[in-house]
């Protein structure tokens, strides 16, 4: 069950780390524009974002491991059609599958494992899947580099014979499970809003950088009405994808924003100095996907003591200096030029971003989980990993618009460096926006956290501990964070 989940998991994980490292070479393969490129990694985001909620409510309904199996296997077919794409336009439809396939295999790993397990053996199986997920995140960039090196199709095609393990070991030794209580009726509707007003606006803020033409625009106008019509869905439906009344406590509101400032920070700067690294730098694809390794080495040494430390002082100072010590890190590799070392020039602004998102992680997923009740956890987790998808998404498209970055710059060193230069500083403007809003927000400690009422929690079984169904996890476009280690 874990080879299968871990393994499962770690497809969708993975992706994202090994195609930014793929990017300069995919772009000059395909002769493929910067906004190429922008969508090479948003297609993905795009629809893993919208339907991940989703996922895990059919798993819940129909059976998550008949619903992991069939994400897994989508994925694969959607890896096969990125691996064999003609041009950039077949391989950002692919990619769009992708994602659908990431969506729904994602929330269904560690609904698995919680439905299988029980007592301390569910407490030491999350831990371990957390672990060794952790360790696939930190094997990623250096399998991805290799075979990028190699041929950037083999990122996608090796995708198929884990692909097949993963079914062949689910279908033989995890068992099925679901939510009796599960809801009768699923949101398409908000589903199908989401996905609209997701694409509306992101296809109109990537295209912003070749000029607002009428039908740039309409795609805004209709993306923003779509978002605007997926709040009013979500309000009068019966069954939710996201519960309105989460948002009724002002913690979870706050937490989510910050969720949505460095997130979004995140994810553009990653993209960005992979390609940076590469275009400017002239570093290999191995070692421009292993540079920011020190960032999941410190999340997997230190997480789970700052985690312990924001629960006995509360969350809001680690949540407010963390983004700012990254910030820092930002700034540090803003001057990575020609025939930098990787020694002096990238890995002091590695190691303090890795501290800096060190610091905010742990804390801020509990502070999200805290801040719900128990039997709304796995919603809570959802809505949460949503956001920062949905925030990497949106920084993908905006922040090399706004840097002047498009067209044949990732081609130019001198075009791509003078946007990177203007990037960093919007990254870092960002990252300390996000503590600042912590700053300003977060008040109450992770014990005042609000509780379901008095009796038995609906959600824990008879052991006590709560089924965090799906989403426990809140995971970044790069190396790859797993805080579910710290709230179980």
């Amino acid at each position: 069950m874990l080879l299968t989940t871990v393994l499962g998991s770690s497809l969708a994980f993975l992706d994202s780390t090994v195609v930014n490292v793929a990017l300069e070479r995919i772009g000059n393969d395909l002769d493929a524009d910067f906004a190429g490129l922008q969508w090479t990694v948003n297609a993905y985001t795009l629809t893993l974002a919208a339907f991940i909620l989703l996922g895990g409510s059919l798993g819940d309904r129909f059976g998550r491991r008949r619903v992991f199996v069939v994400g897994v296997v989508w994925f694969a077919v959607a890896s096969l059609l990125c691996g064999l794409a003609p041009n950039i336009g077949a391989l950002i439809a692919a990619r769009a599958l992708q994602g659908v396939g990431g969506a729904l295999l994602t929330p269904g790993s560690l609904a698995i494992i919680s439905a299988s397990f029980h007592g301390r053996d569910r407490a030491a199986a999350i831990g371990a899947w957390s672990g060794l997920s952790g360790v696939s995140g930190a094997v990623g960039p250096f399998l991805g580099g290799w075979l990028v090196e190699w041929n950037w199709r083999a990122v996608f095609l090796i995708n198929l014979p884990l692909a097949v393990v993963v079914v062949l070991v689910a279908v033989r030794h995890v068992p099925e499970s679901r939510d009796p209580d599960a809801a009768e009726h699923l949101d398409w509707l908000g589903t199908l809003a989401v996905v609209v007003g997701l694409a509306g606006v992101t296809y109109a803020l990537t295209a912003a950088a070749d000029g607002m033409s009428a039908f740039v625009l309409t795609a805004g106008t209709v993306g923003l009405v779509a978002l605007a019509l997926f709040v009013v869905v979500e309000m009068r439906s019966a069954h939710p994808l996201v519960p309105p009344r989460l948002f009724a406590d002002r913690q979870f509101s706050a937490a989510n924003a910050v969720t949505l400032l460095v997130y979004a920070a995140i994810g553009a700067f990653f993209v960005l100095l992979v390609l940076q690294l590469q275009v400017v730098a002239g570093f290999s694809p191995l070692v421009a996907g292993t540079s920011l390794l020190p960032v999941t080495v410190l999340m997997l040494v230190f997480s789970s003591r700052v985690g312990a430390l924001a629960q006995r002082f509360g969350p809001r100072l680690f949540m407010t200096a963390g983004p700012l010590v990254a910030a820092g890190g930002v700034l540090l590799v803003r001057g990575i030029g020609p025939d930098a070392s990787y020694v002096t020039s990238v890995l002091p602004g590695a190691v303090v971003f890795g501290l800096g998102l060190t610091l905010t992680v742990a804390p801020l997923t509990a502070t999200v989980l805290s801040s719900a009740p128990d039997r709304n956890a796995g919603i809570a987790s959802g809505v949460n990993n949503a956001v920062a998808r949905a925030a990497g998404l949106l920084a993908v498209a905006v922040i090399p618009v706004a840097a002047g970055i498009s067209g044949a710059d990732y081609t130019d060193p001198t075009a791509f460096a003078a946007g990177f230069r203007t990037a960093t500083l919007l990254c870092a403007a960002v990252l300390a926006a996000g503590g600042v809003v912590a700053l300003l927000t977060i008040r109450r400690p992770l014990d005042a956290a609000p509780s379901s009422g008095p009796g038995p929690d609906p959600a824990a079984d008879d052991d006590g501990l709560v089924h965090v169904e799906r989403n426990a996890q809140c995971d970044v476009s790069g190396p790859q964070l797993h805080p579910p280690q710290h709230h179980h």
